[in-house]
């Protein structure tokens, strides 16, 4: 199998080189491009289509949610993974909304990272679940102040129990992995679950997923 092609975007010189040297200890894993400006960045993702940029929040020009928003318009087909010094929700929110598959901080190993990067690729959404939990409520109240309380079907699209309950697992934060360690289910179930919550809710990720759930109230953190 073709090994996943990542392109990174840090605009510390020393943090960049080390990526790039972390990530080529991984078979699956190649490294096909490089930078350490936002606007550059776009102009050689949009030219190398990557399958995953690796992308920071703060760079010299336009930032990350700046990147993240003009690669989805001109290449929606890659994929975006925040890997950044911000934890704060409303970063983690304007990430996600502008398109991103991900969001982990610096401080996480190369283990963490490998592993975000496949599960981006096999279609899920890499939230620590510290950050998940504080993303989710900041969601929540965003969604209380732009909309009135009214009274809503409890399971609008017919997902089952087992559906359920994996969504409400994801939307604690967890990876596909963990969600079937903890549910005793392997990773290709999950997977074919998630896939089935995905073709009765009408979305393509984790997050349109659980951000829908939220909006019909469905689910509690």
């Amino acid at each position: 199998m073709d090994p996943t092609r990542i392109f990174i975007v840090e605009d510390q010189p020393q943090l960049l080189k080390n990526l790039v040297k972390v990530l080529a200890t991984f078979p699956e894993l190649e490294v096909v491009g490089t930078s350490q400006e936002g606007e550059a960045a776009v102009e050689d993702i949009v030219q190398l289509r990557p399958q995953l940029v690796l992308l920071d929040l703060e760079l010299p020009g336009i930032n990350g949610i700046q990147v993240t928003q003009r690669v989805k318009r001109r290449a929606p087909e890659v994929e975006i993974l925040i890997l950044t010094s911000f934890d704060d929700e409303t970063k983690v929110y304007e990430a996600i909304q502008a398109g991103a598959s991900g969001y982990l901080v610096k401080r996480v190993g190369p283990e963490k990272i490998r592993s975000g990067i496949q599960e981006v690729m096999e279609g899920g959404t890499v939230l620590e679940p510290i950050i998940a939990k504080r993303f989710w409520n900041y969601f929540q109240s965003v969604q209380a102040k732009s909309t009135q309380a009214e009274k809503k079907p409890e399971n609008p699209w017919s997902l089952t129990p087992l559906e359920f309950e994996v969504l409400r697992y994801v939307a604690k934060g967890l990876s596909n992995a963990e969600v079937g360690h903890v549910m005793t289910l392997e990773r290709r179930t999950v997977r074919t679950h998630l896939s089935h919550i995905y073709r009765k809710m009408g979305v393509n990720s984790h997050v349109e997923a659980v951000v829908m759930a939220l909006r019909a109230g469905v689910v509690d953190l």
